[in-house]
This record gives C-alpha cells, sequence and structure tokens, in this order.
C-alpha cells in the first residue's frame, strides 16, 4: 500500500487516477468480504447462508481481479503517452494515436464493468449482512460510487480525443449508463443505512 502511494504521489504518470479508483473498489470488495465473514455460520441469518457462501468465495475472485486492474490501467497508458512522444509527421501519426487512445480508454471502461459488478452484491449485503457490520456495508457503498465516478473519468478523457466519434460515442454512453445507475443504486443504499443509524 505504501508504494503505491508513494508511486501515486510522484510526478510519473502511472499510476494515476484509473488506478486509484481499481483501488478504491478493492477496498470496497474488502469490506464486503468482510460483512460476509462477519455474517457466515450466525444462525440469525441462516436464511442467507448458501448466498453468502457464493459471495465469500466470489469477493476473493473480484478482490484479485480489482488489484489486478491497477495495473492493467497503467499498462493501456503506456503506449499512449508513447505517441504523445511523436512527432505529428511521423508516418501513421494519426492511427498510431487513434489506437492508442481506444486502448487507452478501453482499459478503464473494463475496469468500470468490473467495479459495477460490486453493485448488487452490495445491495444484498444490506439486507442480508450482519446488523453489527451495517455501518460497514454503507462504507462499501460509498467507496464504490467514488470508484465508479472516478474510473469513468479516464474513459473520456481518452474518447474526447478520439476522431471516431461514433465509437467514442458508444464508449461514454456504455460508461455513463454503468454510472449513472450504479451511483444512484449506492447512493440509495448509504441512505437507508444512514436512516437506520440516526433515527
Amino acid at each position: 500500500m505504501k508504494d503505491f502511494l508513494d508511486a501515486l504521489s510522484s510526478k510519473e504518470p502511472t499510476p494515476g487516477g484509473g488506478g486509484a479508483s481499481a483501488l478504491v473498489a478493492a477496498v470496497s470488495c474488502s469490506l464486503c468480504s468482510m460483512v460476509s465473514n462477519l455474517t457466515t455460520g450466525k444462525k440469525k441469518y441462516a436464511q442467507y447462508q448458501e448466498k453468502i457462501d457464493e459471495y465469500l468465495v466470489l469477493l476473493k475472485e473480484k478482490n484479485e481481479l480489482l488489484q489486478a486492474d491497477i495495473e492493467k490501467d497503467a499498462k493501456a497508458f503506456a503506449p499512449l503517452a508513447k505517441a504523445y512522444s511523436l512527432d505529428k509527421e511521423t508516418p501513421g501519426y494519426e492511427e498510431i494515436m487513434e489506437k492508442a487512445l481506444f486502448d487507452a480508454a478501453t482499459a478503464p471502461k473494463e475496469i468500470l464493468e468490473d467495479i459495477y459488478s460490486l453493485v448488487p452484491i452490495i445491495e444484498d449485503l444490506a439486507v442480508m449482512g450482519s446488523r453489527l457490520a451495517i455501518s460497514d456495508v454503507a462504507v462499501a457503498a460509498a467507496c464504490l460510487e467514488a470508484a465508479l465516478k472516478g474510473c469513468v473519468l479516464n474513459i473520456y478523457i481518452n474518447t474526447k480525443s478520439m476522431k471516431n466519434r461514433d465509437v467514442a460515442g458508444e464508449m461514454n454512453a456504455h460508461a455513463r449508463k454503468l454510472v449513472e445507475d450504479g451511483s444512484a443504486r449506492m447512493q440509495h443504499v448509504y441512505a437507508d443505512i444512514e436512516g437506520t443509524l440516526i433515527s
């Protein structure tokens, strides 16, 4: 963690906002695992045991994926950084730049989809999770919303420069749909839990 934060603080372009968003999503995922571990085996939540067992396995896989996404984002940016350093008179410059921009937008698009996949799990844990850890579900929801909103900007900043506006528009529309839906649902989870804690 210290190495990542030190690298994030440096003047190097990676890791950046994309990797940070993946890390925040991994924190959200870890909180979901914690809540699941605190819920499993408890008689009070026996009706949810089968689903909790499923989530304990699934969340471990998703956490590993999100951690790998930190490096994935950095690797996707490297060719774009190289393309930006080229002289505009370089043969095939336009094609090189377009491909680099597309690839640099595709990585956060895929990461965004990985982040969004946690949305229904957090909704379920808000219902099934141990009431002793319900505040942690709300924190997971808040982290996930931040991760969604952060990740999508790494798509937009690259699609903004793409020449193929049809492809850029399709990528933006897909991303916007995930962020708007996921954010609204996480805000709902957070507000519901907050209401039970302060009422």
